[in-house]
């Protein structure tokens, strides 16, 4: 009977954890049209969609006095997810400290990288149920990431992406030529908040045999400008197998719009490894021009908001063209259908799988 019931189990479990797996991926799903329907929304205000970075600046050695032109285009929609509450708090600031430890905070808060009370837990919505990289499911993490297009070089302070979501830019419905029912606005990355040790948060560290997982490592010093494909030469399909030092800290704050915190890039294809060509041993998060895969642990791939407001599914084994060129700022994708997916003005014409 024992050994019945082991076999019962044992055949069940299987299938209780594809269908719990098939909840998240739903909920999953309907967070990333929520973020779908409040980006339109504050187009239809603003007339354009948010930018992926910018704020206030000045005050350029005090990290509380400006937003040092980091703020993640996560804040200004936040009264487009029902977070007005949130935002009418960050627009406030906090002129008496009170909230900050006696900090005073200008209207519409500090850096974006900066651990103000007010955004040190971020929205429900932006976490993904399936993502095991958000530690206990608070804290200023993210499991979602703006989508910066199909370019690597620069890509971290231009002002001019061959995304949707640039610095201190911001496009409109019309500026997606490509249509946008064939352009990516955003999609869904993991967080890598939950590793720690010597690989949170640590710049020149590097990874033994196995440690890391890919999808949660930038892997830095390699040339992904001229020819990202070098970034897979670092993994070993699932584990970074490399002596390159690596950052793990995509995610980690909600409210900061570098690239390696709340962006992602369509050229290497989902659930691939990052690389950058950073040689800084302390850059944090502030990789000039870096490749940034989307990442999920849903199976086979990832989900990907389109800007027409659709969410479809995008596999691993999407095509990706020619990983060994280069990408010029203009002109179709050198990076197959997957990278015409996140470039809204190349001119490609592709069909959307």
């Amino acid at each position: 009977m024992i050994a019945i019931i082991g076999i019962l189990i044992a055949l069940l479990l299987p299938a209780v954890q594809a269908a719990r797996e098939a909840a998240r991926r739903s909920q999953c799903t309907n967070n990333l049209k929520q973020l779908g329907l409040g980006l339109h929304n504050y187009h239809d205000v603003q007339k354009v969609f948010p930018y992926r970075k910018g704020g206030t600046s000045g005050c350029s050695t005090d990290s509380w006095c400006s937003n040092r032109g980091r703020k993640s285009g996560f804040i200004p929609l936040l009264p487009y997810i029902e977070q007005g509450a949130m935002y009418d708090r960050i627009r406030a600031g906090d002129p008496t400290g009170t909230t900050s430890g006696g900090i005073v905070v200008p209207p519409d808060g500090p850096a974006g990288w900066q651990g103000w009370s007010i955004w040190n837990d971020s929205p429900d919505l932006l976490l993904c149920p399936s993502d095991s990289g958000v530690p206990n499911r608070t804290g200023p993490y993210n499991s979602y990431a703006f989508c910066i297009g199909d370019r690597v070089e620069s890509i971290r302070d231009a002002t001019q992406v061959r995304g949707l979501f640039a610095y201190n830019t911001t496009y409109s419905t019309a500026d997606i030529t490509d249509g946008t029912s064939n352009t990516i606005a955003m999609s869904e990355r993991l967080c890598a908040a939950k590793l720690t040790g010597n690989y949170q948060s640590q710049t020149g560290a590097v990874a033994p045999a196995k440690s890391v997982e890919h999808v949660f490592a930038v892997i830095k010093n390699v040339p992904v400008i001229n020819t990202p494909n070098a970034c897979l030469q670092h993994t070993d399909g699932k584990y970074v197998a490399s002596s390159n030092p690596i950052h793990t800290y995509w995610g980690g704050r909600w409210t900061d719009g570098q690239p390696a915190q709340t962006g992602f890039t369509t050229v290497l294809p989902p659930n691939a490894p990052s690389c950058s060509d950073s040689t800084h041993s302390q850059d944090w998060a502030d990789q000039v021009s870096v490749v940034l895969p989307p990442s999920s642990r849903h199976p086979g791939g990832v989900n990907c908001l389109f800007a027409d407001g659709s969410v479809r599914f995008i596999s691993n084994t999407i095509n990706t063209g020619n990983l060994a060129a280069y990408q010029p700022a203009t002109g179709p994708s050198v990076y197959g259908v997957w990278g015409a997916l996140g470039s809204k003005d190349g001119g490609e014409s592709v069909q959307t799988p």
